[in-house]
């Protein structure tokens, strides 16, 4: 089988996402509830004991909140960096793991490239996954763009990229000032604009697969960002997929 994802939701009350290939199947980041959890993954015809290991990418809430539970449940490894690692108390899970956001390491299966962003946590990474001949680039919670990210992100043969706000949407919103200022900082969640002007800069000839990911329920909408990523990549709109909060993302295999 080749590599292929999908999501088990996207959003602001909870993330996860699946990457597969043969028998390596990696949940990364898990921001429900166990019950959720196996709800999710039996949408999507999955089961937690084929789990190979859970990737953390920060210690969000909304990314971090069922990993300990569900990996101590079904006795899952657990991989994250050394900031995102110290979310959990000792002996809190059956076996953790720390990769830097420089090393590439391989999980059976797949390859996995991590790279750090600009975010407000402790030590943030995103993820390339790779099965020698496809690469997959995931890109949520992040503030800004840097070079290391296009140079990530470029090339790939699908892409799942956080497409968090509409700027007159949020600006319009009745969030406190404060927040709107945390959204839409440097350590923040990228607009629209900023996903489709990151699209415009990196090597996109190679896309099989894109779906925009992490869409704020208040200050976005699903039309908004098909209509703005579709002109960035010269495709029609409907192309365009979206990971959502509810229904998450079904399988996409790249080949």
């Amino acid at each position: 089988m080749r590599m292929r994802f999908s999501s088990l939701g996207s959003g602001s009350r909870g993330n996860g996402t699946l990457v597969e290939r043969h028998s390596t199947s990696l949940l990364v980041d898990c921001g429900f509830s166990v019950k959720q959890t196996l709800q999710r993954l039996a949408r999507l015809e999955a089961v937690p004991e084929a789990i190979t290991a859970i990737l953390v990418t920060h210690e969000h809430g909304d990314h971090i909140s069922g990993v300990a539970a569900l990996a101590r449940r079904y006795q899952i490894p657990i991989w994250a960096t050394h900031g995102s690692a110290m979310q959990f108390s000792a002996g809190e899970l059956p076996e953790l793991n720390i990769f830097s956001s420089h090393d590439c390491f391989e999980i059976g299966d797949i390859e996995i490239s991590p790279f750090p962003v600009p975010h407000d946590a402790r030590e943030p990474s995103q993820f390339i996954f790779s099965d020698g001949e496809h690469r997959l680039g995931m890109l949520t919670d992040v503030g800004s763009i840097t070079p290391h990210i296009e140079a990530s992100l470029s090339g790939c043969d699908a892409l799942l990229l956080e497409s968090n706000y509409d700027v007159d949407l949020l600006e319009k919103s009745d969030y406190p000032a404060a927040l709107k200022a945390r959204i839409s900082g440097y350590r923040g969640h990228l607009s629209n604009h900023q996903t489709a002007a990151l699209l415009a800069r990196i090597d996109c000839s190679r896309l099989q697969h894109f779906a925009a990911a992490h869409l704020s329920e208040q200050n976005n909408s699903p039309e908004i960002v098909r209509v703005i990523l579709a002109e960035a990549l010269n495709c029609e709109p409907a192309w365009v997929a979206i990971a959502d909060q509810v229904h998450g993302l079904s399988w996409r295999q790249l080949g």
